[in-house]
C-alpha cells in the first residue's frame, strides 16, 4: 500500500513523474510539480487520452488555439482526448502542485 501524499521530493529540479500503474492500454500516473511549466514554444500531444486531476496546489493549462488558460485548483479534473495538444502554463512555486492522471485508450 502507498498514500499519494508520501514520499513527495523537496527539491524538483523538474517534475516529477511516477507510474503508479500501468498495463497495456491504460496507465496511472502521480505528477508532482512546483513552479513548473511547459517550455516556451512546446505542446503535449499524446496518443492516448488522459483524464487528469489536480489533488493538491494548482495550476493553469491551456489548450492550443485558445487565448484563455484553465486555472485547476484541488478537485479540478480535465479529460483530454488523444491529440488535444495542451500545455501546462503555470503551477504553484510556494507548494508542490500534485497531480494524479489517467492515460487511456488510443
Amino acid at each position: 500500500m502507498k498514500n499519494l501524499f508520501h514520499d513527495i521530493p523537496t527539491k524538483l529540479p523538474e517534475e516529477a513523474v511516477e507510474v503508479l500503474v500501468e498495463t497495456s492500454g491504460h496507465r496511472i500516473e502521480r505528477i508532482v510539480s512546483q513552479g513548473h511549466a511547459s517550455p516556451e514554444g512546446f505542446w503535449h500531444d499524446q496518443d492516448q487520452n488522459e483524464w487528469a486531476i489536480v489533488l493538491k496546489g494548482a495550476a493553469k493549462l491551456r489548450f492550443d488555439g485558445d487565448d484563455e488558460t484553465v486555472e485547476l485548483r484541488p478537485g479540478d479534473f480535465v479529460n483530454l482526448p488523444a491529440h488535444k495538444r495542451h500545455r501546462v502554463e503555470w503551477t504553484t512555486p510556494d507548494e508542490p502542485t500534485i497531480w494524479l492522471a489517467v492515460f487511456y485508450g488510443r
